[in-house]
Parts: structure tokens; sequence; C-alpha cells
């Protein structure tokens, strides 16, 4: 490992950035990316439904798979700045929407949860079956990385072999406690923001499915446990949010993985309880590493350099080139 690489191992905030909630916001409101180098493509899938990929190819045999969090989608910065990253160090990059989430309602009334591996694992079987890869590695923020880490760890549905390492950020390993510490007062804003979110896909939903989905009282709604009770399990076939926590967190997945894993949770990071950092989990698998950077915020990371390039970014490249 190199001097530089040995150093990315410890995330240093700018002086005006060592604070959690200013980590995660300032990046979704200032930091601009251009995402011409991205090219879409729609693939149809046999359930009748459909997703967006973004690819950026360089004419690489290795590829990273890169998944969002909650209501992103594979435009937003911490996408485009990992998916630059990713191709200016010689892999070709693939980042995936989620149902619902590329800019068009998809035609079911599922849409995506934190424990919806069937569509990552689509995902990496088209890009493998296509032939051009002979390597596969995946990269996922929050809910991406939860969905990664389970996608890696679930023993019933093993992942495509052709997938040797994977990084995850901000990853809600234990979706209870998750969902608890953004009930706080002090996440109110992040909270209210995904409701928003939230109820203009569920009215969308609303007009295609009129005699499957009732947002009478919708505002009544103020947390995940009385989302997830009322929405996100029924759709998806569990029985209620406590259901649906216990299943898709991936904390309980972390002993099965059977390939170099890095997973970096901030330990400012508002929107983690302490069951969000899976220390007894880890020590168990020598294949996983759980880094926790005094600061970083929820998907933040924040570093000013000539190269726009954040912290997050050259520690996933680096982990990707050495492990």
């Amino acid at each position: 490992m190199s001097i530089e690489r040995f150093f990315l191992m410890e995330y240093r905030a700018p002086y005006f950035f060592r604070n959690g909630h200013i980590q995660s916001i300032y990046p979704s409101l200032f930091r601009k990316l251009d995402d011409r180098f991205m090219v879409r493509e729609r693939i149809n899938i046999e359930d009748g439904d459909f997703l967006d990929l973004d690819w950026c190819r360089n004419g690489s045999r290795r590829l990273v798979v890169i998944s969002h969090g909650l209501e992103g989608h594979s435009r937003r910065p911490y996408i485009l700045g990992m998916a630059k990253a990713v191709v200016d160090n010689g892999w070709d990059a693939l980042a995936w929407n989620f149902r619902s989430c590329g800019g068009s309602m998809n035609r079911h009334l599922r849409f995506y949860h934190s424990g919806a591996t069937e569509d990552l694992h689509r995902v990496v079987n088209f890009a493998v079956e296509s032939g051009d890869y002979d390597e596969v590695a995946l990269i996922g923020f929050s809910m991406g990385g939860n969905l990664s880490l389970v996608y890696l760890g679930d023993s019933q549905t093993a992942p495509n072999p052709k997938v040797k390492k994977s990084v995850v950020y901000s990853v809600p390993c234990d979706l209870s406690a998750s969902a608890e510490q953004l009930a706080q007062p002090q996440n109110r804003i992040y909270m209210s923001r995904f409701l928003k979110d939230l109820k203009a896909k569920m009215l969308a939903k609303e007009k295609l499915f009129p005699d499957l989905l009732d947002l009478t009282g919708y505002e009544e709604i103020k947390n995940f446990r009385q989302f997830d009770d009322r929405y996100t399990a029924p759709i998806h076939g569990f029985r209620n949010a406590d259901h649906y926590w216990e299943h898709c967190s991936s904390r309980r997945y972390i002993r099965n993985i059977q390939v170099p894993t890095l997973i970096v949770n901030a330990k400012d990071d508002p929107f983690l309880a302490s069951a969000c950092y899976p220390h007894d989990e880890v020590d168990k698998n020598p294949k996983v590493r759980l880094e926790t950077p005094e600061t970083g915020g929820h998907v933040g990371f924040v570093s000013f350099n000539k190269n726009n390039l954040y912290w997050s970014e050259r520690r996933a490249v680096a982990f990707l080139e050495d492990s």
C-alpha cells in the first residue's frame, strides 16, 4: 500500500465541516457536477417492469455498480462524483436507479425497499452477461449500501461470482434503530423532506392504482414506522414495519459476506444509531472492514481539492485497488 493510500484511511474534515449536519446537507445543496458523461439505458425485466441504468464506459474489463440512497437517483452529486472517480482510475461505471427513481414512474404497484436485492441481481447479471467484464465491484450509499450488503450476505441468493469486492457508506445496518434515530426532534428536517418526497411518489402511485392505495390521512404520518407500516411493508409482502426492518437490515447478513468489503459509517452521522455500527459482526468476518471516522455526516465526507473529489471517492478507489 502506498503512503498516500495509507493516509487516505483517515478522513480529516475541513475546519468548518466538523459537524454531522453540515456534512450531510452541504453536498446536496452546493456540490455541482456535470452529468453529461453518463449514458442512459432502459432495460425491460421479466416481471413487466423496467430499470433505468446510467453508464460510463471506457473499454475497461472492470465494472463498478453504484447504488443510490432513499429517494435518490443516479444523477445525484455523490453518485456522479463516485462514477467519475472510478472511471478516472480505469473502471467502467454503472449507476442504476431503483424502481420509480429514474425520472419515470415504474409500471407496478411495488417500487423499492432496503432489501429488494432481486433488482440488484438483475442489474449485475445484465452487465456480466454482456461478456464485457471480468470483475465487478459494488459501491452503495445509505439504503443502497444496505442493499449491497444484503445482496452479498444473503445465503439464499448467492451473488454473481464476478462480484469481487464492495465499498459502502453511511449504511443504516439496523433499520429499526435508524428509523428511531430519524424520528428524533433534531432530525425533523430530514424526516420531513423524506416524507414530502415519498408523498409525491405515493400520489403518482395512487393515480395508477386507485383501488389499491389510499392516501387519506397521509399528513398524520410523522416517521418511518408509520410510513413503512402503512405502505412499504404491505406493498412488498411484509407483515408490518418490524417484519420488514428485521428481514432487510444488513447487520444480520454481514457474517456471510465472502468478498472484501469496506463499510464506512461516520460517528456523527445523524441518521445512524449505535446499532448501525456493526463492530461485533465485522470482528467475526475477516472479509469485512469497518471504518468509523470522527466526522463525515451522512453521505458527506466533504473535501476541497483541484480534482473536486471527496474523500469517500478517493477512499473507495484505494480500497478497490488494494483489496
